[in-house]
C-alpha cells in the first residue's frame, strides 16, 4: 500500500503475510495524524482504477440512434406521471437538469429536450460488455452500479505497464469497441480513484499519486468527500470547516464529539486514507447474453447467427473467469412480450464453446420444430458455475476436447487483441454447422 499521509517514522515491526500464495515482506508503521493513530501496511504498491461511464443511459441512446447526437436528452420516467430523471445528457445539464430530479421540473428547465423512457435491458447488455473489457485488465473488479466499477491493478503493471497507462488503455478499448466514453481515475485507494474520475468529466483521465494527495484534496469542498451529504456538510460548516484541507487540520476529537465514529471516517478521508480493498463480486451464479431486436425476427439463419455469437461471448467470459458451466438456458420472447425459457444439463461442467453451442442449439431446434414464431428477444445463459478448484481432472484427456480447447484459446487471443468481431466460427453466416 502506498504511503498516503505524513512521512512514517522508522519501522517498529517487520512481519510476513501470504498474498495469493507468495510470501512478501511487509513493514508495519504507526502513524500520528495528529493525535490519532492509524495502523497501516506498506510493502507492495497499490493502484486502484475507477471507471465511470459518461452519461451512460443517454450515451447508449445516442449509440443506438445517431440522430440524437448534439440534442439535450432526458432519460427517465413520464413527466406527466411523477417520473424522475435517470440520466441527463451534458447538453441538458447546461440547463440545470440532473439525475434524481422530477422529470416535469427538468422539462420545464429544458423544454426542447428529447425525453426517452429507460431501456434497462439494453443498458444492462452494454454494461456487461464494459465489464468484459475490464476483465481483460484485472480479475479484481468490484462493480458499483450499472455504469461504474473499481479495478485493483496492483499486480498487473509488469504485464500491462504502469497504472496510468492501464487507465488509458481501458478508455481506448471502451471507445474503440463500444463507441462510448468513460472517465477514469487512477489512485492509491478507492476514495481517491473515485474522486479522480469525477474531476475532469467527461472523457477524463486523472491520476493522483501519493506525492500530490494534499495538493488535490485540500482546495476541494467538503461535499466531495465520500459519505458527506447535505446534513453532514451543514454540520461541518457550523464548525467553520468548508474545505477538505480545513477538515484535515481539524482536531479529530472535535469531529468525534460532533459526528461520533463517522468523524474518524471523515478525518481519515481528508488525509487521503482509505484501506478498503476492491472486493470482486463472488455471487455470480450465471453468465448470459441476450439481445432485443429492433424488428421482430423469424428467420432461422439469423437466429442461429445471433445465438452462436452470444454463446461465443459467454464461453469466452467463462474461460476468462476460470469458470465452467453445468447447464445452458435458452431465452425467447415473443412479440406480445410472452417470455419462455428452455434449459438443458450438460454431461459435465465445461467452458468449451463447441460443447455449450451444441447444448443450446438443440434447445433452439426443439423450439423451432414446435413453436416457431417471430421473436422480439433471444438469449442464452450458462449456469451451475464451478471454479477450477471444484473440478477433478481426468487421467487421460480426450484428444478431441483438447483440440477444441486449443481452438478456443487461439480465438480468445485474437479476440482480445483485435476485438470480438475480428473472428467468428463457421456457421455464423447462417449455414448449418456440420
Amino acid at each position: 500500500m502506498e504511503h498516503l499521509g505524513p512521512e512514517p517514522p522508522r519501522a517498529e515491526k517487520r512481519c510476513r503475510i501470504l498474498i495469493r500464495g507468495c510470501q512478501l515482506p511487509i513493514i508495519r508503521y504507526e502513524l500520528s495524524i495528529p493525535d490519532y493513530r492509524y495502523s497501516m501496511l506498506w510493502g507492495m504498491s497499490r493502484w486502484i482504477i475507477h471507471v465511470d461511464m459518461d452519461e451512460f443511459f443517454a450515451a447508449v441512446e445516442r449509440l443506438d440512434n445517431p440522430a440524437l447526437r448534439g440534442k439535450p436528452l432526458l432519460v427517465g420516467g413520464d413527466p406527466k406521471a411523477r417520473g424522475v430523471v435517470s440520466t441527463a445528457s451534458y447538453e441538458a445539464r447546461a440547463f440545470g437538469c440532473h439525475s434524481a430530479m422530477p422529470m416535469a421540473t427538468a422539462v420545464r428547465r429544458c423544454p426542447h429536450a428529447v425525453v426517452l423512457q429507460v431501456r434497462g435491458q439494453r443498458y444492462h447488455q452494454v454494461s456487461e460488455q464494459v465489464l468484459d473489457i475490464l476483465e481483460q485488465f484485472s480479475p479484481m473488479i468490484e462493480p458499483l452500479s450499472i455504469d461504474e466499477a473499481f479495478l485493483d491493478v496492483s499486480g498487473c503493471e509488469r504485464l500491462l505497464g504502469p497504472a496510468p497507462e492501464i487507465g488509458k488503455q481501458i478508455k481506448q478499448r471502451i471507445r474503440g469497441r463500444l463507441g462510448l466514453t468513460a472517465s477514469v481515475g487512477v489512485a492509491p485507494n478507492k476514495f481517491l480513484a473515485k474522486l479522480a474520475s469525477d474531476l475532469r468529466k467527461p472523457d477524463g483521465l486523472v491520476v493522483i499519486t501519493k506525492d500530490h494527495i494534499r495538493d488535490v484534496l485540500d482546495p476541494l469542498g467538503i461535499e466531495r468527500l465520500w459519505g458527506v451529504g447535505p446534513a453532514a456538510a451543514k454540520g461541518l460548516r457550523r464548525l467553520d470547516i468548508h474545505t477538505i484541507g480545513q477538515l484535515r487540520l481539524a482536531p479529530v476529537e472535535l469531529l468525534r464529539e460532533r459526528f461520533g465514529q463517522v468523524g474518524d471516517h471523515y478525518h481519515c478521508l481528508a488525509n487521503g486514507i482509505d484501506c478498503r480493498p476492491v472486493v470482486p463480486d463472488s455471487r455470480t451464479k450465471s453468465i448470459g447474453r441476450e439481445q432485443t431486436f429492433a424488428a421482430d425476427i423469424e428467420d432461422m439463419d439469423e437466429l442461429i447467427r445471433v445465438l452462436l455469437n452470444q454463446t461465443e461471448q459467454v464461453a469466452r467470459r467463462l474461460r476468462r473467469g476460470g469458470l465452467k458451466a453445468r447447464s445452458v438456458t435458452l431465452k425467447l420472447r415473443y412479440v406480445d412480450f410472452t417470455t419462455i425459457t428452455r434449459s438443458a444439463t450438460l454431461t459435465e461442467p465445461t467452458n468449451i464453446t463447441e460443447v455449450l453451442w451444441r447444448g443450446v442449439r438443440r434447445l433452439l431446434d426443439k423450439w423451432a420444430a414446435r413453436h416457431r414464431r417471430p421473436l422480439r428477444l433471444l438469449g442464452m445463459t450458462a449456469s451451475q458455475l464451478t471454479g477450477r478448484e471444484g473440478l477433478q481432472e481426468t487421467l487421460f484427456p480426450d484428444p478431441q476436447r483438447t483440440g477444441q480447447e486449443r481452438i478456443d484459446e487461439a480465438m480468445d487471443r485474437i479476440a482480445e487483441r483485435f476485438g470480438d468481431r475480428s473472428i467468428c466460427r463457421g456457421g455464423t453466416n447462417g449455414a448449418d454447422r456440420k
